[in-house]
């Protein structure tokens, strides 16, 4: 569980860090890359092309990983490619944002923020129970 954590960690790192990279990797289209960073990565395949050149270093940087990951990992690995391929420009700011705020946590508080965090998604989810039943649809008399 805690590897898991840890490696869905690692990921937002990666993609959330694309900002601070001063050096800059060479374009690469998507038909230059292997059949295993394209399935890798498969969830930026429609945007591959515009993304800036850190960015595209830091995602292919990640992508190395993929091999090695179970099934859930890579599973877990796409899910996140696709909400943050899904993000506006200023939604993936605040992220990074935020995950700077949480890198300057302690280490021993960080799993009681993850766990509030956790909460916070679950009520969020969970959709507001019905007070009334539905009512029966009337017989419609001939």
């Amino acid at each position: 569980m805690m590897r898991s954590v840890f490696s869905g960690l690692a990921i937002c790192i990666i993609l959330l860090l694309q900002a601070n990279q001063a050096v800059a990797a060479p374009y690469t289209s998507w038909t230059q890359l292997t059949p295993m960073q394209q399935e890798a990565l498969r969830p930026l395949s429609s945007q591959w092309d515009s993304l800036t050149p850190k960015l595209q270093k830091n995602l292919l940087h990640a992508a190395k990983r993929y091999p090695k990951l179970s099934p859930e990992q890579k599973q877990r690995f796409q899910n996140r490619l696709e909400k943050w391929s899904k993000l506006t420009p200023e939604q993936r700011k605040r992220a990074r944002e935020k995950f700077q705020a949480f890198s300057k946590v302690p280490p021993e508080s960080r799993e009681q923020i993850k766990q509030m965090v956790r909460q916070q998604e679950t009520v969020v989810a969970e959709p507001p129970a019905s007070e009334e039943p539905p009512s029966e649809p009337e017989a419609n008399p001939e």
